[in-house]
């Protein structure tokens, strides 16, 4: 079940762009210089495994929705 967290969906946007831009130049690469300007800057141990069980979620439906394009 999904709901509502800004953190949880940063995390998940940001690892998202980290794993699927496809140069500097793309538009998801868009998403790090939105998330800097919310000053979100994750740690250095930060991955999917360090996700919340509704940030995994997010970011799959992220992940879903890009391969049925």
């Amino acid at each position: 079940m999904l709901y509502f967290d800004r953190f949880d969906i940063c995390e998940a946007y940001y690892l998202y762009a980290h794993d699927w831009h496809g140069s500097q130049w793309s538009k998801l690469y868009e998403v790090f210089g939105r998330l800097h300007k919310l000053k979100f800057k994750p740690g250095p141990l930060f991955g999917y495994w360090s996700l919340s069980e509704n940030g995994k979620n997010i970011y799959n439906g992220l992940v879903e929705r890009r391969h049925m394009q």
